[in-house]
């Protein structure tokens, strides 16, 4: 048949549907070859950790709470390396055979060294080695979580490991060791402890900690849960006494003293599982806030170093818009819509709304949760571990969530899933600093691996100038995400150190001033998400733009330092030097 036969219509139809195939198939192509924002790395990088909660049917509730990790550098080569904690038997079984879910060996927390950098040289991939037994470490409690923070001011990085039972402080000597100084916390008793945080909340020059602790639990006096199908199942902590959490204030030798009755005004035990430490109203002060699972959240303002007092309910951050209190997880603290205050992310149960609280920039807080496109997208899971990161370097701080049920999925048990907890974890885009779209296509296949989700550590892993980050799975494998996407914008990074007290400055402050724009506000932190602690480094994302006029950093002592010289896409340390 001839062209000049057909009917011009059918040649029209002809010709757009031919038209429309080719995008469709060039569309298909695209979404193929688009890289993945992140890399699974985990196999590669020489971790073959894996958690053991030491499940044997008795559902006892530590079990599906645990645990997290740090990317912290121990050795000061520059590299981020990497602490994992360990669960293990619980009650009076002794053999990990009667475990559901048996592992090799003795369950023991784990140090990975970075081999990033070696000597002068950076290698140009990611690997890690097992240094467990040089360090001396043989940590076999069980864990929950842990916090990374200088206390002696000797230059190296210490570690506090919380658990269900006594904590333990860990002094880092310098030359790959670390001594165990638990005996230097004062009423280190056996609680149940998840996150922790060290800041310097009297401007002393020695970081104090705070210990969220979570219910009164005995494994040997065990109370039983049930389903509603009246299955067994894993308790909730409205079955349970809250316990006290923990204020330490750092003596400045060695030791620490329990202030939590004498300095937090009017306290009520909650069942913590969250902090955060951040100047919320801007007075110049290190505010703390608490997650509690539950029952009313805690901000806890600092009045100048001398008590605190809890804020939250006058400042809109106990409970969500609807007065309800929920089941608060994971939480972090940060400047999302580049206005130059610090705003509030929580994660919660499945059946209730993850929660963005937007500062208005005096300390008073609004829940934007609906209108910022965060409310509907968390209600199927359970969320822990959460961070405010730029993952494309566009200048605005996005979401990461994981997630993991806390009671059986009866989907999952129905066809057969031995731990019926998994859900996928989720990561959202920021719109300009106002609204957050859910990315959900191929490019985070590596994210959304199904497991449960607990805490992850949040840094620049490989350190090329983008956010990289740990999932720390309950009963099952650690993961290694690392960005592929971020170091195509522009980006600028800083580590703030004090050259008297030789360590990274927690609480300080980066000002970006730019022309014709506002001014971003980024802080030196290493506290937030859940059981868990990251990289203290500031990384800033710039998207195209390199139109910095100037750079400012705010020192926790209120004094302000102006950056006089300083390079794009690269770290530079700046230090306070008065």
């Amino acid at each position: 048949m001839q062209l000049s036969s057909i009917p011009i219509k059918i040649i029209i139809v002809l010709i757009l549907s031919y038209n429309i195939n080719t995008l469709l198939v060039f569309a298909a192509e695209k979404r193929e070859t688009t890289p993945p924002i992140f890399e699974d790395i985990t196999s590669s990088s020489g971790i073959n950790f894996v958690h053991f909660n030491g499940m044997t049917g008795e559902y006892y509730f530590p079990e599906m709470t645990g645990s997290g990790g740090a990317l912290f550098d121990y050795d000061n080569d520059g590299d981020l390396d990497l602490y994992l904690v360990q669960g293990n038997l619980l009650g009076k079984k002794d053999s990990i055979k009667q475990a559901m879910f048996p592992i090799q060996g003795t369950p023991r927390d784990r140090l990975f060294r970075n081999n990033l950098i070696s000597g002068s040289k950076q290698q140009s991939s990611v690997s890690f080695t097992d240094i467990t037994e040089q360090s001396g470490l043989n940590i076999q409690d069980y864990g929950m979580g842990v916090a990374t923070g200088d206390y002696n001011n000797d230059g190296w990085i210490d570690l506090l490991i919380t658990n269900y039972g006594k904590n333990r402080l860990l002094k880092n000597n310098g030359d790959g060791t670390f001594t165990d100084e638990s005996l230097v916390l004062e009423k280190n008793d056996n609680r149940w402890s998840t996150s922790a945080t060290f800041f310097d909340f009297d401007k002393d020059g020695y970081l104090d900690i705070y210990i969220a602790n979570y219910v009164e639990y005995d494994v040997n006096n065990k109370k039983d849960c049930y389903a509603r199908s009246s299955r067994q199942d894993y308790c909730g902590p409205a079955a349970f006494i809250p316990q006290v959490d923990t204020l330490y204030h750092n003596q400045g030798n060695g030791t620490f003293k329990d202030v939590t009755q004498s300095l937090l005004r009017d306290y009520k035990a909650g069942p913590g599982l969250g902090v955060v430490t951040a100047d919320f109203n801007g007075d110049g002060w290190i505010d703390i806030y608490v997650a509690n699972d539950g029952a009313a959240n805690q901000l806890w303002l600092n009045r100048k170093g001398k008590f605190f007092e809890d804020d939250a309910l006058f400042s809109g951050t106990s409970v969500n818009s609807d007065g309800k209190a929920e089941a608060s997880m994971g939480i972090d603290a940060a400047d999302f819509d580049n206005d130059g205050d610090t705003d509030l992310f929580m994660t919660h149960l499945m059946g209730e709304t993850n929660t963005l609280y937007r500062n208005d920039g005096s300390g008073i807080f609004e829940d934007i949760t609906q209108d910022a496109g965060l409310g509907l997208s968390s209600l199927p899971y359970t969320a822990f571990g959460t961070a405010w990161l730029d993952f494309d370097n566009d200048a605005f701080l996005d979401l990461i969530i994981l997630n993991g049920a806390v009671a059986t999925l009866e989907h999952q048990l129905k066809a057969g899933e031995n731990y019926p907890l998994k859900q996928p974890n989720q990561i959202f885009k920021n719109i300009d600093g106002k609204r957050f779209q859910e990315i959900d296509d191929n490019r985070v296949l590596a994210l959304k691996q199904q497991n449960v989700s607990r805490g992850a550590a949040f840094g620049d892993i490989d350190n090329d100038g983008d956010m990289d980050f740990v999932i720390f799975n309950n009963n099952g494998p650690v993961k290694i995400l690392l960005n592929n996407v971020g170091q195509k914008n522009s980006w600028i990074g800083f580590r703030l150190t004090d050259k008297l007290l030789k360590r990274d400055s927690h609480g300080a402050q980066v000002e970006l001033k730019f022309k014709n724009k506002n001014s971003m506000w980024r802080r030196v932190r290493t506290d937030g998400s859940y059981c868990s602690a990251n990289d203290p480094r500031v990384l800033i994302g710039l998207h195209k733009a390199r139109d910095i006029e100037s750079i400012y950093i705010h020192w926790p002592d209120g004094s302000t330092q102006e950056v006089k010289q300083f390079s794009y896409n690269n770290y530079q340390t700046i230090q306070k030097l008065k």
